[in-house]
């Protein structure tokens, strides 16, 4: 596997790509590059150097106004830099000392421009742009072209992959390793070097609105899926760069946007939920990058703590790579946590607390003047600055950039994003993330000889409003509708209506009182009921839009939003058979859809495949075989209610219903599956052991599909309260009809340890259940060990 590693080049290479023009080709030597212009290989300019001796010899030569620009942020073409090329400006602007890293530039998100596409384009802009930091600024350092990346490549035209939320519904990490990779690809292909994914945290509530962009409640499924993404993306020669970093998923209340958030969260929590997904990214998958997040942790602004960034990010776990800020969480330390008495003390505090680069939506110079009047006031120390600058150099040597820092070939690059085998991936994606939630008596699949099949609801043909600003862009999807119509293909009459609208005109009002249905809506959902009684089936598209979930977009209700219901209720009084199709972003409390309606799916937003990858699982061509990354509870007065949860705290009372409408692991298949022969082994142990779990798993079913085989432990006694169950390992496996597998697991110290009243991360004697289920609540089989 390709590993972030540095490259040699050749001044061969150098002219005949046609980068330099005569007059600088003279820095370019044989083997090296003489970045300081001083006629000789200085260390931080030989490739054969140990990095940090690199890093130390270029920090030594750098001044305070070069140190000042590592540490910044220039905001891409269309975001806040207004040019697509370097001009004679560049060199009185402040990066004309150099600058941190570039983000988002020229990706055809904020403005269209003719280098977002094909990648040759993009890498001809992209070396125009190295090319003026090493041969126009004193010491010619690199800059590192950063960009999103958790729903594939945020550029035009990059390869688009379902939302987080469904990615984790696929339990599959060989596919996420994959969706990795492809956009670690694509990402070196347009000329990224760092991109800003995956998404580590675990959404505890799920009415925030970023619930759509993490992986799973659960940080052993997000720390185990977070994991994979970091380690292809990184094998490609891009650095990861996980977010946000840390308690940043549970706003209280649910709320987001302005508030940004205000988590309670006890410190045992911290440690075992909430951040141990980016341990595993930082410590086993070597993340070099993070962005620290908006929130504060019991009153101390996220950017400006040290007990996460420094004791705990690079003292704890060996962090040697850099952080940037979520846009604006400096300038919040001043203006929304009232920490600091102006925007100055602010960044004060930031860079002390080592945060490396400022990423906001404002320019470089407002950062980098405050920061070189407070170095010359004496509140920050040349120290400080240089504790800042090393890592973000040491970062731009690990990947190469004063070795190799131009991208060689372009053309060839052409081909890369947008491949068949690109495409396959996310197509694979999209269908393993669909979750079948109820298919009563068999409704689903539906025979391709249906007859006359009704469509309907807001997001029948909905395309836009499924996609995401932090993945691919300008790209064609294909909607429910159209998915739909070329699955049959002449074969049965395919009609259409809307319905609704997703939302109605008194919304976020409407989410929490009843509001008069207007007659056009009445009269539109009158027509979808008439086509329905002439039809034979229905299958309502209903659910969410990126203008109802996603960052700043937290709910107060978690019921299909405008007159959504209505329709639903209409078309189901026809009496027709009739489907439900989720496309939503967050778990909704659809109790009525569940006790009336025969067949439910759960798409979430599965990329550019929606229609192909629905019509298949509706028409039996694919078995759907997802399970569900997060807790559907019943209604928003029983948040939270989350996997995993302790003793008690999601216990029976006599005065509300309780349960979750769908549990953490849930999805069903059109086939089933038969689990047996359990196997421990050793059945005793001690504290440093591991242990070796085995079982069966048979296609006991008619139709080939795949099966989710889910392991959890529970601590039976403990010194402190501890999760009824603790998921601790799954496997995705395809069976044919008959066909059985044998499933292995191993359980190592690491994952029967806990905090405990000493606050040690301990494995305590006693007895351990070890269960392999379905779902977390649906557990096959159980056997315990005894840890003396």
């Amino acid at each position: 596997m390709r590993k972030i590693t540095i490259v040699i080049i050749t001044i061969s290479f150098l002219l005949q790509g046609g980068i330099f023009n005569s007059s600088s080709k003279d820095i370019y030597q044989n083997g090296w590059i003489d970045f300081n212009k001083n006629g000789k290989m200085d260390i931080y300019e030989n490739p054969q150097a140990d990095i940090e001796k690199r890093v130390a010899d270029l920090l030594s030569r750098m001044t305070i106004e070069e140190k000042t620009c590592q540490m910044t942020t220039l905001y891409g073409y269309g975001a806040v830099c207004q040019d697509e090329l370097p001009t004679e400006k560049w060199k009185t602007r402040v990066w004309k000392d150099g600058i941190g890293n570039i983000d988002e530039h020229l990706n055809g998100k904020w403005k269209q421009t003719q280098y977002s596409n094909p990648a040759s384009k993009h890498i001809e802009a992209v070396n125009k742009i190295q090319r003026f930091f090493i041969e126009e600024t004193r010491l010619g350092i690199p800059v590192d072209f950063t960009n999103e990346g958790i729903r594939g490549l945020c550029q035009d035209q990059a390869t688009s992959f379902p939302a987080q939320i469904g990615v984790g519904s696929t339990w599959n990490k060989n596919l996420v390793s994959k969706i990795g990779q492809v956009t670690g690809k694509e990402a070196r292909a347009f000329g990224y070097t760092n991109i800003y994914s995956p998404i580590l945290d675990i959404p505890r509530d799920p009415r925030w609105g970023r619930t759509v962009e993490c992986y799973s409640e659960d940080p052993f499924l997000a720390g185990e899926l977070g994991y994979q993404q970091v380690k292809a993306l990184q094998n490609e020669g891009v650095v990861s760069t996980p977010k946000h970093f840390a308690v940043y998923s549970i706003p209280k209340g649910g709320r987001d946007g302005y508030v940004r958030t205000a988590p309670q969260a006890p410190w045992r929590d911290v440690l075992s939920l909430y951040i141990e997904p980016f341990r595993k990214a930082f410590v086993e998958g070597g993340a070099l990058g993070v962005m620290a997040s908006y929130n504060a942790y019991d009153g101390i602004p996220m950017p400006t703590n040290k007990k996460f960034l420094i004791e705990m990010l690079r003292e704890k776990w060996g962090f040697e790579g850099y952080v940037v800020s979520d846009s604006r969480t400096i300038r919040h330390v001043f203006d929304k946590h009232k920490v600091a008495p102006d925007y100055k003390t602010a960044i004060e505090y930031a860079v002390k607390a080592n945060l490396n680069i400022r990423t906001d939506f404002e320019t470089p110079e407002s950062y980098i003047e405050p920061l070189r009047e407070l170095v010359k006031e004496g509140r920050v120390s040349e120290d400080e600055l240089d504790m800042n600058v090393e890592d973000v150099l040491r970062v731009k040597f690990k990947l190469g950039f004063f070795d190799n820092p131009y991208i060689e070939n372009p053309r060839e690059k052409n081909n890369i994003p947008r491949s068949k085998e690109h495409l396959t991936v996310s197509k694979q994606a999209a269908r393993e993330s669909i979750v079948l939630l109820k298919n009563e008596n068999d409704l689903l699949p539906l025979s391709k000889n249906q007859g006359t099949i009704l469509v309907a609801g807001p997001l029948a043909k909905e395309e836009y409003g499924l996609m995401s600003r932090y993945g691919a862009q300008n790209i064609e999807v294909t909607n429910v509708f159209e998915g739909i119509q070329d699955k049959l293909a002449g074969q049965g009459e395919v009609l259409y209506r809307k319905g609704c609208e997703v939302k109605d005109d008194r919304f976020p009002k409407s989410d929490i009182m009843d509001v008069e249905m207007p007659d056009s809506v009445q009269k539109s959902i009158e027509e979808t009921v008439a086509l329905a009684e002439k039809s034979d089936v229905a299958i309502l598209v209903l659910g969410e839009t990126r203008s109802l979930v996603g960052e700043s977009l937290s709910r107060l209700s978690l019921d299909l939003p405008g007159f959504q219901q209505e329709l639903l209720k209409a078309v189901h009084k026809t009496g027709i058979p009739t489907i439900l199709v989720l496309l939503n972003g967050r778990p909704l409390t659809i109790n009525w859809a569940d006790e009336n309606i025969p067949a439910i799916i759960e798409g979430w937003f599965p990329g550019e495949f929606t229609g192909q990858a629905l019509a298949d699982v509706i028409f039996g061509d694919y078995n759907p075989g997802g399970k569900l990354p997060i807790t559907f509870p019943k209604s928003v007065g029983q948040i939270p209610l989350n996997f995993p949860h302790k003793p008690g705290t999601q216990a029976k009372g006599w005065a509300r219903e309780m349960g979750a409408l769908y549990p953490f692991g849930y999805g069903l298949s059109y086939t089933e599956f038969t689990y047996s022969d359990l196997s421990v082994t050793p059945l005793e142990g001690r504290q440093s052991s591991s242990f070796n779990i085995s079982c069966n798993v048979k296609n006991s079913g008619h139709k080939s599909g795949d099966a989710v085989v889910q392991l959890y432990i529970n601590d039976k006694y403990s010194s402190v309260v501890t999760p009824e169950k603790l998921l601790r390992g799954f496997e995705r496996i395809h069976l044919s009809p008959g066909q059985k597998q044998q499933v292995n697991f191993t359980i190592k110290p690491q994952d029967l340890s806990f905090y405990n009243r000493d606050m040690n991360f301990v494995v305590e004697p006693g007895e351990f259940e070890i269960m392999i289920g379905s779902s977390s609540e649906n557990i096959k089989m159980k056997k315990t060990i005894l840890i003396k």
